[in-house]
């Protein structure tokens, strides 16, 4: 069983999420680049870090080391971890993307990320059916509506569940972010 990594770890890529999640269960925020620079990215990592910390993973390159200081400067206890230039390069290209699981979870381990326990995601598949944000004709709108509020932006049900259990939104966050949404009832 994968070690399941509390803190949301911030990468450069989609093929950055791809090689982390094969190391380790974890929520992953993809900042694109430079992209960083937009506006909505950065206020999605302040949520983050502010519920479970963040972990700063980019590619072991000169591009790589300019994001990780400009994310800094808004997130300066923010942890790193570092993949080595040997252990991210394939065919010549340098990436996270191209890194072992093991070098992954040996670089989260070296930034002393903790772990999370089963016992600490609240939410489940049945609570968010429940709550119409999963398997009603509208629970897409619903929930890209109350992750706007609750600021971890929208995604599939499935992705949403495991950001409200991993960015540590507590219930009573939740149902205030419902009701201010839609009134006392769900």
């Amino acid at each position: 069983m994968k070690k399941s990594i509390k803190e949301i770890i911030v990468v450069e890529g989609r093929d950055d999420i791809s090689a982390v999640k094969a190391a380790v269960d974890a929520e992953v925020i993809q900042v694109n680049g430079f992209a960083v620079r937009k506006q909505g990215t950065i206020e999605k990592i302040r949520v983050a870090e502010q519920n479970r910390g963040i972990i700063i993973l980019t590619d072991p390159d000169h591009a790589g080391e300019e994001i990780r200081k400009y994310i800094h400067k808004f997130f300066p206890e923010a942890k790193d971890a570092y993949i080595r230039r040997i252990e991210g390069t394939k065919d010549g290209d340098i990436g996270v993307e191209n890194a072992s699981p093991e070098a992954i979870i040996n670089a989260l381990e070296k930034a002393r990320c903790s772990t999370l326990e089963v016992k600490d995601r609240i939410f489940t598949m049945d609570y968010l059916m429940d709550c119409g944000l999963i398997g009603s004709g509208d629970a897409s709108i619903k929930r890209e509506k109350v992750g706007g509020k609750l600021g971890i932006g929208y995604s599939n049900g499935k992705q949403f569940l495991s950001r409200l259990n991993r960015y540590g939104i507590s219930k009573e966050e939740f149902e205030e972010a419902l009701k201010s949404i839609y009134g006392a009832g769900k």
